[in-house]
């Protein structure tokens, strides 16, 4: 039984149980057939469902007063519009990946539903109506962007069918990241959606595999600005009591995308000097998670999954025998054990959208 494994079992005594079908498995560093069919049946049972939903939706008049999906036909699901984004990468990141997976007639039908032109096209003109530019600015942006990446080049007929289908989206996505980012003097260090690092990571993700240089060029710059010359990092500050993100992995796990190996090598030991001798541990610890049904206590769990991908592809980064490696690899381990067994937990406030995050952490390799 390896590190991961035991870790796991640890945590399900240890933060009550969860779905049996979840805490029985056993969970390494990637994904297996078993456990993408459990996270694909996840988010097949909210990308069609409308209700409960929490829009962020301003009203520029009586008349767009209407229901979710009225208002966004392709991503209406999942609670939220960027839980439902984030779900729709996940399936296509499942199938891709495991292409004979049980729900994979059941996960083209919903995409086929979802991803038409028609639907896109009014996803797209609601973003262009006044008053939305700040609409899922830029966490939405930014899973909008990562399910463009993945269709992109994919050689599917369904897969490249839906990748033209939602070009106009990533195009205007694009140009709202070039028309505000240069406006955005200060970054957002938050543990929630406006993350300004997380916004940019994925994003220039995107435009790393696509080729847009112009959208490259302006994030690495954006990324250089905001972040080049932080140093101590005050870690043990977090977690937030909501947090889904911790700031300062997310800004680290950024500038290894931007920077050269040696220069974030450098640049990382000034931004948390004490990681390489176990600190802070406020930092390296696993968030507690006391209530999976509260929709804000739960975003913890997501913590523990994005503070694990954070931790590993830093790791990765770093030199051979930076001591810091170790550190992470092994808080990255406790991270994962103590939230995967929860992903799926029975409540919808988590299970909405923890899939996702799950399914990145196991199935994503170094940018």
């Amino acid at each position: 039984m390896n590190l991961t494994t035991r870790l796991v079992l640890a945590a399900i005594l240890a933060f009550g149980a969860a779905t049996p079908a979840l805490t029985q498995m056993k969970f390494d560093n990637s994904l297996n057939e078993k456990q993408a069919s459990h996270f694909a049946a996840l988010a097949l049972k909210c990308v069609a469902r409308e209700f409960p939903n929490k829009p962020e939706h301003v009203m520029n008049n009586a008349s767009e007063v209407q229901s979710p999906k009225v208002l966004h036909p392709a991503f209406y699901g999942c609670y939220d519009w960027h839980s439902s984004v984030h779900g729709h990468w996940m399936l296509i990141r499942l199938l891709k990946s495991f292409p004979n997976l049980p729900e994979s007639a059941q996960i083209r039908t919903a995409l086929n539903a979802n991803l038409t032109a028609e639907n896109i096209a009014a996803e797209v003109a609601y973003m262009k109506q006044p008053n939305r530019q700040s609409f899922e600015r830029m966490y939405g942006w930014a899973w909008a962007l990562k399910l463009a990446e993945e269709l992109h080049a994919w050689d599917d007929a369904d897969g490249k069918r839906w990748s033209e289908n939602l070009k106009p989206l990533a195009e205007v996505l694009s140009r709202s990241y070039r028309n505000f980012l240069p406006k955005q003097t200060y970054p957002i260090r938050t543990g929630v959606h406006p993350n300004t690092a997380f916004g940019l990571a994925f994003a220039l993700d995107y435009a790393k595999t696509t080729g847009d240089r112009e959208l490259e060029a302006l994030l690495n710059e954006r990324s250089r600005t905001y972040f080049a010359k932080d140093t101590n990092y005050p870690g043990a500050w977090e977690p937030g009591g909501e947090d889904f993100f911790s700031a300062a992995l997310m800004e680290a796990d950024l500038m290894r995308r931007v920077m050269k190996p040696a220069e974030f090598a450098a640049w990382f030991r000034r931004f948390l000097p004490g990681v390489a001798k176990g600190s802070p541990a406020a930092l390296l610890q696993p968030a507690i998670v006391t209530d999976r049904s509260d929709p804000k206590l739960v975003h913890l769990d997501g913590l523990n999954l994005s503070r694990a991908w954070c931790m590993r592809s830093i790791a990765r980064a770093l030199p051979a025998q930076d001591p810091a490696r170790v550190i992470l690899s092994q808080s990255a381990d406790k991270h994962a054990a103590a939230a995967l067994a929860h992903v799926a937990s029975g409540d919808y406030a988590g299970e909405h959208w923890l899939a996702s995050f799950a399914v990145f952490l196991l199935s994503t390799t170094e940018n």
